[in-house]
């Protein structure tokens, strides 16, 4: 099915995107969403017959433990209840450790790189079967940008997104924005990726925004979408007609009519390559078609595991009747071809836990770089993933900003050097204030009382109740005069 031009839907911009025009279809982050009700405004927008479709960011199938039951359920609730014709997420690793590699378990809090191996696509390939036989509607994953590169990798990026949909039928989401980030950052070539990557297999493509900085792209999604990332967008065209485009944002909004700028910027990009095509497809004589571009070289598997070739992979993105998809599913959801199950190797998820430890430990609990890294790249890594939590802990208890002031930034920065995320962004901001509670408290006695009502009003078997919460802020504003 054909999507349309569309705009990531988030909370702080609801009422721009409604009032935007022209809009197709909008992506939600799915954790954002409720599994039994949507927001009004998701609700006006669907009752005006705009897609929504989930984007998921936790189940983490890159990694190497096979997804997690709950999560799976909670994105197919809410698939069903957005009546989406397909959900997204990423291929990538957000966690690591725990029983495959008796240690504690770590949390990045953020999308990491898989290894292009063997062993992690093996493993990929397996955790995507068991997310397709759980979801209600058919999936496709993203490409992630990328700070860092792992050592030893057997397979370029379009060679292991093409080995991955002819393994499993999946679709892909391509981001033309981390196929920058990883040219800036990794020397990879976009068109090279677009050249070998199953293009017929792209459900859709999203387009944002970044800065570079000390010769390093951050993909900040806070950014307007720069000319570099919309000449990968006129590459990609150049190949295919993509199904659906889609501008991401994620932070520092813009006034919406800036939002419909950088939606026609990218209209007008899809317009002129198509044109360009067009053209040059008409220069070709019809006497002298155009060689075929020879099939790009794929690195060979090791004499014991041989790739068994299924030969899906070009028509892995074929739209089929709704008859063909998994019962329940969505009107318009596309079906996911029969394919033959292929198990990892022995010890493939085992060698992709150590790794994966490994290499988070190093990011977010100090231990020293595994072997083979660059230093430099993982230090500007564990920066921004420290950053991130920074930030990202501000948005879901905004009240402790304003307890710490211009003290909460670097309290938050010395607490996560030393203190690993092991749950989510709510238990991070929990431990937290218990750390600095502990260590002595804060010297304002009114910040002190603050915090500490604070944290006994969501570390209690129950909240307290409205009267106990109007008393403490009437005795907080009488101290403070």
């Amino acid at each position: 099915m054909r999507l349309g031009i569309g705009i990531g839907w988030r909370p702080e911009i609801a009422a721009e995107v409604e009032a935007l025009t022209g809009i197709d279809w909008v992506e939600a982050v799915a954790e954002n969403l409720c599994s039994d009700h949507l927001p009004d405004s998701l609700v006006r927008l669907r009752e005006r017959g705009v897609t929504v479709v989930p984007h998921g960011v936790s189940l983490g199938l890159g990694g190497a433990d096979r997804p997690d039951p709950e999560r799976l359920a909670g994105l197919a609730a809410r698939a069903e209840l957005l009546g989406t014709p397909l959900v997204t997420e990423h291929i990538a690793f957000v966690r690591a450790g725990g029983p495959l590699t008796a240690s504690p378990r770590l949390e990045a809090g953020h999308l990491l790189p898989v290894p292009r191996t063997w062993d992690a696509l093996d493993v990929l390939c397996e955790n995507v079967r068991i997310a397709q036989d759980a979801l209600p509607v058919p999936l496709a994953l993203e490409n992630i940008a990328a700070l860092i590169s792992w050592p030893d990798e057997e397979l370029t990026e379009g060679q292991f997104l093409a080995e991955l949909v002819e393994r499993t039928g999946v679709r892909l989401l391509i981001d033309v924005a981390n196929l920058h980030t990883n040219h800036v950052n990794r020397g990879e070539d976009p068109a090279k990726a677009l050249d070998e990557l199953p293009v017929e297999a792209i459900a859709y493509v999203h387009v944002a925004g970044g800065v570079e900085k000390d010769g390093v792209w951050h993909d900040t999604h806070a950014h307007p979408v720069s000319a570099p990332v919309l000449d990968v967008l006129a590459e990609l065209r150049s190949r295919v007609d993509p199904p659906g485009v889609l501008l991401e944002r994620d932070d520092a909004f813009p006034p919406g009519a800036e939002l419909a700028a950088e939606l026609e910027t990218i209209r007008g990009t899809l317009r002129s390559a198509a044109r360009a095509g067009t053209v040059a497809r008409a220069a070709v004589p019809p006497s002298a078609p155009a060689a075929a571009a020879p099939a790009a070289p794929v690195a060979p598997l090791p004499s014991a595991a041989p790739v068994a070739r299924t030969g899906v992979a070009a028509s892995a993105g074929a739209v089929v009747p709704v008859a063909g998809a998994r019962t329940g599913a969505p009107r318009g959801a596309l079906a996911r071809p029969a394919l033959p199950v292929r198990t990892p190797r022995p010890g493939a998820r085992d060698r992709t836990a150590v790794a994966q430890t490994a290499l988070l430990s190093a990011l977010v609990a100090g231990t020293p770089v595994p072997e083979g890294f660059d230093h430099r790249r993982l230090r500007v890594q564990s920066r921004a993933l420290a950053a991130k939590r920074a930030d990202v802990v501000a948005k879901v208890a905004p009240e402790l900003p304003e307890i710490l002031g211009d003290g909460y930034r670097p309290a938050f920065l010395s607490y996560a050097g030393s203190r690993p995320m092991s749950g989510g962004y709510r238990r991070d901001a929990m431990e937290f204030v218990e750390r600095i509670l502990v260590s002595g408290g804060l010297p304002d006695p009114v910040a002190q009382r603050r915090l500490t009502h604070w944290w006994e009003d969501r570390s209690g078997p129950r909240p307290p109740g409205r009267t106990t919460r109007l008393v403490r802020a009437a005795r907080a504003v009488l101290v403070g005069k």
